[in-house]
């Protein structure tokens, strides 16, 4: 949220330095982000002087371009080539000299140096209005009257208005300052604290409203109390709808508000000052001199400011005439019953909405206003006569016009203040710091608390109706925490903890085990967004999606049933910026339900790879990723948790290999489809490896590594080339050496795959490297020979082998 200082001071009691008033905000818990200097005319005109055009002759280079010479008031005249089609001999101009930097209106610089344009040189710049940012004409240099003083400097033709902006970290609970006035209670509350008096706020009075007459009558109807708790509004007519006076207009544009016209202004300014939103309907839209405040059938076509036909939900709340809707309540205005420049008379509305309605109208409809952000965090429901009344003497000092209505308020049922007991021990024990009995009434009174009662321990207060959140004690004594100043809690000499044990240190060890091997390997971690968009799934995998009743955006509807499609996000954003040769890997969570109610989650660890394995270097090329090098990234994963027994298998009909270990399916790995892969216009292969972290999880707890120490006796090698059918795969042979049953067989290893003609049609030959050990002695050659024979005839029966020699 921006804050003007200039316009914060207006109610603070004393004047602040603007570097202390930041540190106090942070000190109370409205952290400012950023303080930067605003002015109106970016630069300030710094650097640019009133100069006189004494010569303008063509240039020899250029038709469209002429040579000046300018008097700014110094010795000798400056030579200028400019290319504006109005520039003459003997006009008064202004001069952007070497060094200044102008702004354009999109705020980028442009620091003036001296040039050669086609030929001849230029010692600065004569400007036009928007080059300096006074204006939006670039039909040609801004000439000044004749009797402007040469080497006068801009700023002093152009007012420059001068402020400083705060950008303050709002958390969610704080509606209570998202306003000027808000902000300024907090350090007013925070002065009484810490300089020994009361002070309060300077409140704009509003005793001298008065109607001028009464001879309007607006009948207003809350049909739906529940969403609407309370409405009042007035008339005002004879006004005259006109750009606001340059104050009103420097003050919006400081916090980055368009000025629209008067009355617009003059809301928004409201809105900003106290928080409470305000909406001005053209009187001729007001039918039936009568407001309705109610929802409308499902599907009723409502017509916006934006000009926006938008389809209503039956929860919609609508503010009405006695015939038809006239603005979506608290959230946007409608197209026929705004203000226009032709408008005399307005009835202008003050209210209260139901947060939760507000807010639903305002998602469901993709409006995020800054009344809907105001009223979907709750507004101060005292507050809503005072601002009609502040509103309506400002459009009445001037639009001009006159309150032609008595306050029209329907409050059906005024809501009571919340009331809450804090206990002085409790404070002392949540904030470690002891408090004077006084010191806590003073800060509760400054901050708008009302106390009830008070005793020996204990104190009882009302709530003010601007603090909606507070209901608790622990809220109460955030409220003292705060504006004695967060940074001011005393921080003891000892500590007292209790050793925590660590329930989930497997599951986070593993975690870690597994990110530092990947970042080992040259892999990127990346988190992605566990809510994505529908349209990446097919009509049967939406059938147990996960949905969002409240999603922000159209296209961030749905919890992800799947990792690979948020990853493709990844892997396409960074392909289409010319990063191709990518490995990622991310820990996260799927999400799948069968019913209301009836919701699971699933981790998972995700690799994503795409284009080489490794750059071009200067000594060789990389080569593309391919499903063998995926394969033994899987392996390792494995090996590295613990797991011997790894199995691969592939299923025939998808070309998806499935790992396990322990008889378990850990793995998957795929060759991304190419039409998944269309959908995000990635063109190269994208191999995609799914470890199923929580089952991982649940079988590391049970098993254990315990360490060997290395064996004084030697491994012995034997290599065996077999042929084969061609259809055979390593996961067979890998499966008969199970059978066989060596204990002594402590490893293998394929080496090499070889097809020819000469070894016969649909044939291949595969060469496996076999080490055996034995911890208790050195093998003998006839041992050896024995445990070959018997792998040889297990490869011989059961997979026809051959053995090759």
């Amino acid at each position: 949220m921006t804050i003007s200082y200039n316009w914060l001071s207006e109610y603070l009691p004393e004047k602040i330095d603007p570097e202390k008033l930041s540190k106090i905000l942070t000190s109370i818990g409205l952290e400012v982000e950023s303080l930067e200097t605003y002015q109106n005319i970016k630069g300030g005109l710094e650097g640019i002087v009133v100069g006189e055009v004494l010569t303008c002759e063509p240039h020899p280079g250029a038709d469209k371009l002429k040579l000046t010479t300018v008097n700014i008031g110094q010795d000798t005249a400056l030579n200028i080539v400019c290319g504006a089609p109005n520039v003459a001999a003997g006009q008064k101009v202004l001069v952007a000299t070497v060094g200044t930097t102008l702004y354009n209106k999109e705020g980028e610089p442009l620091t003036i140096k001296k040039a050669k344009i086609r030929g001849e040189e230029s010692f600065g710049m004569l400007c036009a209005e928007d080059e300096l940012g006074i204006g939006e004409s670039h039909e040609g240099i801004l000439v000044l009257p004749s009797d402007t003083k040469v080497g006068t400097p801009a700023a002093s033709l152009f007012p420059i208005y001068t402020d400083f902006l705060y950008e303050i970290g709002l958390t969610p609970n704080r509606m209570d300052a998202q306003s000027h006035m808000g902000v300024a209670r907090d350090v007013t509350a925070y002065l009484t604290r810490h300089n020994s008096g009361s002070f309060k706020i300077k409140t704009p009075s509003v005793n001298s409203f008065k109607p001028d007459s009464q001879e309007i009558s607006i009948d207003i109807q809350i049909l739906n109390p529940e969403l609407c708790p309370r409405y009042a509004g007035l008339v005002i007519t004879g006004l005259t709808v006109a750009p606001s006076p340059d104050w009103l207009q420097q003050k919006l544009r400081a916090i980055g508000q368009r000025p629209i016209n008067n009355i617009v202004d003059i809301t928004n300014f409201i809105l900003h000052e106290t928080g409470q939103p305000l909406h001005a309907f053209d009187l001729l839209a007001v039918k039936g001199n009568q407001i309705q405040v109610k929802t409308l059938e499902k599907g009723y076509s409502f017509e916006t400011l934006d000009g926006k036909i938008r389809t209503l939900s039956e929860e919609d709340l609508m503010i009405c005439n006695s015939e038809v809707p006239m603005c979506m309540a608290g959230v946007f205005g409608g197209k026929q019953s705004g203000v226009k420049d032709s408008t005399t008379a307005i009835f202008l509305e003050s209210a209260v909405f139901n947060p939760v309605s507000i807010r639903k109208t305002s998602v469901r409809h993709g409006l995020r206003t800054d009344a809907a952000t105001r009223f979907e965090k709750g507004v101060d429901i005292s507050n809503v006569i005072y601002v009609l009344k502040r509103a309506a003497m400002m459009i009445k000092e001037i639009a001009g016009g006159q309150i032609s209505s008595a306050i029209k308020d329907v409050y059906p049922a005024p809501k009571e203040k919340t009331h809450v007991a804090l206990k002085y021990h409790y404070l002392k024990k949540l904030s470690g710091k002891n408090y004077h009995q006084d010191t806590i009434l003073d800060v509760l009174e400054a901050l708008g608390f009302e106390k009830i009662k008070e005793g020996m321990d204990e104190v009882w207060v009302a709530v003010p109706y601007s603090k909606p959140d507070i209901s608790l004690p622990a809220d109460i004594v955030e409220e003292i925490l705060r504006i004695d100043g967060l940074d001011n809690i005393d921080i003891p000499s000892s500590i007292t903890i209790t050793p925590a044990i660590d329930a989930n240190g497997l599951k986070e060890d593993l975690r870690e085990k597994l990110a530092g091997f990947l970042v080992g390997r040259g892999f990127n971690e990346i988190m992605t967004n566990s809510i994505t968009d529908s349209k990446y799934y097919s009509a049967e995998t939406l059938q147990s999606v996960v949905k969002m009743i409240n999603n922000l955006s159209a296209d961030l509807d749905v919890m992800r049933p799947s990792m690979i499609e948020t990853g493709l996000e990844s892997l396409a954003y960074n392909i289409n910026r010319k990063n191709e040769n990518l490995q990622f890997f991310e820990f996260g969570k799927t999400y799948s339900t069968t019913g209301v109610g009836k919701y699971f989650e699933k981790e998972h660890l995700a690799i994503y790879i795409t284009g080489k394995d490794h750059e071009d270097t200067w000594r060789e090329k990389g080569s593309a990723y391919t499903i063998y090098q995926a394969k033994g990234l899987a392996y390792s994963l494995l090996q590295l948790c613990g797991f011997s027994q790894i199995k691969f298998q592939v299923q025939p009909d998808t070309g998806l290999i499935e790992v396990s270990a322990d008889k378990k399916k850990l793995i998957e790995i795929q060759l991304v489809a190419s039409s998944k892969r269309e959908q995000f216009g990635i063109k190269a292969p994208v191999y995609f490896i799914d470890l199923d972290f929580g089952t991982l999880i649940s079988l590391k707890e049970n098993k254990k590594i315990t360490y060997k120490e290395v064996s004084k006796y030697p491994t012995v090698y034997r290599d065996l080339a077999l042929v084969l059918d061609s259809n055979v795969h390593y996961e067979q042979i890998q499966e008969v050496i199970r059978k066989t049953n060596l204990p002594l067989l402590k490893s293998t290893r394929l080496f090499d795959v070889f097809e020819n003609e000469k070894l016969g049609k649909g044939k291949k030959s595969m060469a496996i490297n076999f080490a055996f050990l034995d911890e208790q002695k050195t093998l003998t050659d006839k041992e050896i020979d024995q445990m070959m024979t018997k792998l040889i005839s297990g490869f011989e029966k059961q997979l026809q082998a051959e053995i090759r020699k």
